[in-house]
């Protein structure tokens, strides 16, 4: 770590401490926050670099050797302590921009942004570096977001979500990031799908489509991955433990209708209660103690290795361009730059 330079014209995935390989991720939590903070809900902040670091490390000591951040803009994810972190436990770890629902917000900062331009701000994170804290005037690191988060609603999406999924998507057609989203209780995924690829032309493979388990409809998830997105099964977590004995169930019946190549697991760590090292768990840990072994008894070594290794290498794999964003309506045209080497 970091790993060696990528050069131009080929995939890698971006970390915090530089671009890296598809194939140097390993076995990745693909969807989980080391660093966390929604103000509505005090309880469950996440922003302890030393629990961080001991989560991070327990996670390593399974033969873990990546997690995906989501945590986007605006909501703790303390970018200037993940290196660090990262460098310190072994663990590759991809940031996210982008934004969540607008209840997490000052309105006053939502305008501020859509004013200077969202869909640039996201580029500037994937391309340049990633505001050091949550002041759009604060400091800017040199640790480069290598994804995007969005969020859709409880059935439904409203303004904020479309005009964010649009920023979203010019962002991608800019840089090539690939895009994960919350589905609130897993619910407005296809609203979502059609948003993003029907209507913004974002490739289904550059989309995540994240807590699927917590609407464990099967209907819903054959269609879903009939399109070709990637669909994210995000749990353990002890708020949404009513649909958790489902998850393991919901992933077999993908994999035997042949999608075991889009399926990404993670443990969406919202609490400090839920670490394995430092609280109660289940924590990262899980996915390695307990969820593998269930999956290689299930569907076999084979398929529990292309869900944790191979699915989310290509999932974060991009051939990176360094295109400003576009004006509205914009679907692809960005101009390319040379592929950045690691930092």
């Amino acid at each position: 770590m970091p790993g060696e330079q990528v050069g131009e014209g080929r995939a890698a995935v971006r970390t915090v401490l530089g671009d890296i390989a598809p194939g140097e991720l390993g076995v990745t939590d693909a969807h989980d926050h080391l660093f966390l903070r929604i103000p509505a809900v005090p309880d469950v902040a996440l922003d302890d670099p030393v629990a961080a670091g001991a989560e991070l490390d327990a996670f390593g000591e399974l033969g873990g050797t990546a997690v995906a951040q989501w945590t986007p803009f605006g909501m703790g994810r303390r970018a200037a302590e993940l290196p660090a972190a990262s460098r310190a436990a072994g663990v590759h770890v991809v940031a996210a921009t982008g934004l969540h629902q607008a209840a997490h917000y000052d309105p006053a900062l939502l305008d501020r942004l859509h004013r200077d331009g969202l869909a640039a701000f996201f580029v500037a994170e994937l391309t340049e570096g990633m505001l050091a804290g949550d002041d759009p005037d604060g400091p800017r690191g040199s640790a480069k977001a290598g994804m995007i988060k969005v969020a859709g609603m409880f059935h439904g999406l409203d303004d904020h979500t479309r005009r964010v999924m649009a920023a979203a998507a010019e962002a991608h057609h800019a840089t090539g990031a690939p895009i994960g989203i919350h589905h609130e209780m897993g619910t407005a995924a296809l609203d979502v799908l059609e948003l993003l690829h029907g209507e913004s032309g974002v490739p289904v493979t550059s989309l995540l489509l994240g807590h699927l388990n917590r609407f464990p409809d099967p209907g819903v998830h054959r269609e879903l991955a009939a399109s070709g997105a990637y669909l994210a099964f995000d749990g353990p977590s002890r708020a949404h433990h009513a649909t958790d004995w489902q998850m393991v169930e919901g992933l077999v019946a993908l994999a035997e209708a042949g999608h075991t190549e889009q399926l990404l697991l993670g443990g969406d760590t919202t609490s400090a209660a839920g670490r394995a090292a430092t609280g109660g768990g289940p924590g990262m840990p899980y996915l390695l103690h307990t969820l593998r072994p269930r999956i290689e008894k299930e569907l076999g070594a084979k398929a529990a290795e292309t869900i944790f290794t191979g699915n989310p290498a290509r999932a974060l794999a991009v051939e990176w361009r360094e295109g400003a964003a576009a004006g509205p309506g914009h679907r692809g045209q960005a101009a390319a730059g040379p592929a950045p080497g690691s930092v």
